[in-house]
């Protein structure tokens, strides 16, 4: 395993778990973590550096800390939450850029392990039951979030034909699901009433949030190169899912659903339109090959991880009742 690793992104929570996963590892003696705000989550013994990923800054980071190791992981996926859309291009693509470039110019890095995501294959008609690595997208995503993984995967591969030496791995990943991740698609399925493209019953695929990270962590002490699925075995469709999470569904017309997520930004929710080409056609990924790679199975599911959100949720619900339950009693007692 790598001695010196840098992990960006670690003001999110898949950075931050990443990062306290590492610090658990005796093959390595320093985590560092990057990012241009300050950490929500707890990193433990990870040194945080707090630079901005557009800019220069970021190369000196690199140079200095002697890492051999770069897991980029601060790839947004919501204009809300980086500030808006021109701030989430500047992350996700210039700062990829710049990171690739601290990368390419280091005399120590030999491992840089990218997040993608599967939104680069899109969703239409015409996909096949299960996208490999080497398929493209039926029609390309032309917009947002996708866009941007489309160029940083783009630029990922423009390092690796000017530095053959080193060993570069791209994970795509389905939706990450579980008790605690918060997502634009985890935010939908807490809704109270959850709209749905009338005439249309995706099937959805995840990957826990516990097998999300463990993929990451073994990627990373891995040879492993070229671009690989991480995705849960199986899929649902979004009527079972909408069913095991006690939420009624209201069909309506895609027009009126982009109406609605122009209403509902402020609560994160995604109706870009290769969103709503998900809520159509739905993705399934074959992740066959990240598990030859890594000699490793996820633990969960697409079911089993949809459950653990459910769960998480209806105990949380039942928490929250009770703590109200608790506080009536108390002042009813006064």
């Amino acid at each position: 395993m790598a001695r010196v690793v840098l992990v960006t992104g670690v003001s999110r929570y898949l950075g931050a778990r990443v990062a306290n996963t590492l610090q658990a590892d005796p093959g390595i003696d320093r985590v560092i973590g990057v990012d241009s705000a300050p950490p929500r989550h707890p990193l433990g013994r990870t040194e945080f550096v707090q630079a901005d990923l557009h800019d220069g800054s970021v190369n000196t980071v690199v140079r200095d800390s002697g890492a051999d190791t770069v897991l980029h992981l601060s790839l947004v996926a919501t204009p809300e939450s980086a500030g808006g859309r021109a701030a989430m291009k500047e992350n996700n693509v210039l700062g990829a850029m710049q990171v690739l470039a601290a990368c390419q110019s280091s005399g120590t890095v030999r491992r840089l392990v990218v997040r993608s995501t599967a939104a680069v294959y899109g969703s239409s008609s015409c996909d096949p039951a299960l996208y490999t690595e080497d398929q493209e997208a039926r029609e390309t995503p032309r917009s947002g979030f996708a866009k941007d993984a489309i160029e940083l995967e783009r630029h990922v591969r423009g390092l690796a034909r000017r530095r053959p030496d080193l060993s570069i791995a791209v994970l795509r990943f389905a939706n990450l699901m579980g008790p605690e991740v918060e997502t634009p698609l985890t935010s939908y399925f807490g809704l109270k009433v959850v709209p749905t493209v009338m005439g249309y019953d995706p099937r959805m695929q995840f990957i826990h949030e516990d097998d999300g990270v463990e993929a990451i962590r073994r990627m990373a002490d891995s040879d492993g190169e070229g671009v690989f699925n991480v995705a849960a075995p199986g899929a649902m469709p979004l009527s079972q899912c909408l069913r095991r999470a006690g939420r009624p569904e209201v069909p309506v017309p895609a027009r009126g659903l982009r109406v609605l997520g122009g209403l509902a930004r402020r609560g994160r929710l995604d109706y870009s339109p290769d969103q709503l080409r998900l809520l159509c056609y739905g993705r399934v990924l074959d992740s066959s090959k990240l598990e030859r790679a890594l000699d490793w199975a996820p633990s969960y599911t697409s079911q089993e991880a949809f459950d653990s959100y459910v769960t998480h949720r209806a105990s949380s619900h039942a928490g929250l009742l009770g703590q109200m339950t608790h506080r009536v009693r108390t002042a009813v007692s006064r």
